[in-house]
């Protein structure tokens, strides 16, 4: 039987409830756990892009790898059926995929002290959000999203508007990036999936949520930190 607290996130996911998460990438967990102290559901830590490396990721309780205690992986450049299935592979155990045994930190984080109960719920509490940022992924995002093993689709805006344009332009806000957020969004409520987006800011994600997205991410630690000073220092210089 789950506790209360274990697997919170794919729980409350699965339940039907939007999540707001914030987006990390300064590689500091003091700055992760102040931010999600404020009141964030969860925290995403970008180790594609941002400052994490290993140790700095174990130190704030997620991971590099499932072992170390993450309740979800948003793998970036799935492109593909392909690419899904080997995602799924890597993520989840059998018979869903090939995951490795050797969650010693996560049984710990989860309150689990038997294998077998850990084992029972690690499938169903670990979520696999695959990313679509690409025309090709959009060309192929039912196969994606019908993948089994995966449990979210979610979007990269500013990924998904450079590939569409071909380089051209960062419009998040273009026509064909519009339509695309909502030919993904459909794909995983069709699918039952979990539809995903990383938000610039809370208007933002609160417009996707009515648009039909429940798991979202607000802004990042960096944006908070430049917008807090610059509000400081807006006042200093009247």
């Amino acid at each position: 039987m789950a506790t209360d607290t274990s697997f919170a996130l794919a729980r409350r996911l699965r339940a039907g409830e939007t999540v707001y998460s914030a987006w990390c990438a300064l590689g500091s967990p003091i700055v992760v756990e102040s931010i999600v102290r404020e009141g964030f559901t969860a925290a995403v830590l970008d180790a594609q892009h941002g400052l994490w490396d290993t140790a700095a990721i174990v130190a704030a309780i997620v991971s590099r790898a499932l072992d170390f205690g993450a309740e979800s992986i948003i793998a970036p450049m799935i492109n593909t059926a392909t690419d899904a299935r080997a995602f799924a592979a890597v993520a989840k155990y059998p018979p869903l995929g090939e995951r490795s045994w050797g969650p010693t930190r996560a049984m710990a984080l989860q309150g689990k002290s038997a294998a077998l109960d850990y084992l029972r719920e690690a499938n169903e509490g670990t979520l696999t959000c695959a990313m679509i940022e690409t025309p090709t992924a959009l060309a192929n995002v039912n196969e994606i999203a019908t993948t089994p093993g995966i449990d979210a689709l979610f979007i990269g805006p500013y990924d998904l508007s450079t590939s569409l344009s071909a380089g051209k332009a960062q419009d998040i806000l273009a026509p064909e990036v519009e339509r695309a957020i909502d030919v993904i969004c459909e794909a995983a409520v069709k699918a039952g999936k979990i539809p995903g987006i990383y938000c610039r800011d809370a208007s933002r994600a609160l417009a996707m949520a009515r648009r039909g997205f429940r798991y979202i991410t607000v802004g990042s630690d960096l944006g908070f930190l430049r917008d807090g000073t610059a509000a400081q220092l807006k006042t200093l210089k009247g």
